[in-house]
């Protein structure tokens, strides 16, 4: 199905504010409420919506440190990447996987408390994950751009 106009700016809004009611909503992109309820199923059933969730923030939560650490592996065969990542799944600081194209086979985003905090991830998940051949970690200094927002 093509998004039309009305389509992306239900979408934009939503990812604004997933909490808007659907009488608010509707008067956002002028529609009316039960057209723009049925706009709204149709995008959730066919994949357009694919969740509504809280975005915690992890400086409250005392996770104020973000690490992105690079990883390679050993080899590419499909048993040795599909370990890694049934692994590397199981580990709950972990914010973020990514299989990459490049240098490194894999780019993770970690939260930890501080240096130390991710010291005692390193020891007690990264380490012991299987293939991993180098690791190289990253320091954020400073966040400067955050979306989840994305383009419609």
């Amino acid at each position: 199905m093509d998004l039309d106009a009305t389509d992306r700016r239900i979408l934009n809004v939503l990812q604004k504010n997933g909490r808007i009611t659907n009488a608010e909503l509707s008067d956002t992109v002028n529609l009316s409420a039960s057209a723009c309820h049925r706009r709204v199923q149709r995008l959730e059933e066919e994949g357009y919506i694919a969740a509504y969730v809280a975005l915690l923030d992890p400086r409250r939560l005392g996770r104020p440190t973000t690490v992105f650490v690079e990883i390679t592996l050993q080899g590419q065969a499909d048993d040795l990447l599909d370990a890694f990542e049934r692994e590397v799944a199981r580990i709950p600081d972990i914010l973020e996987c990514h299989l990459m194209a490049g240098s490194a086979d894999y780019l993770l985003k970690i939260v930890a408390q501080d240096t130390e905090d991710f010291a005692r991830i390193h020891r007690q998940y990264l380490s012991r994950l299987p293939g991993v051949a180098q690791m190289q970690s990253s320091f954020a200094l400073r966040m400067v751009v955050k979306t989840t927002a994305l383009s419609v």
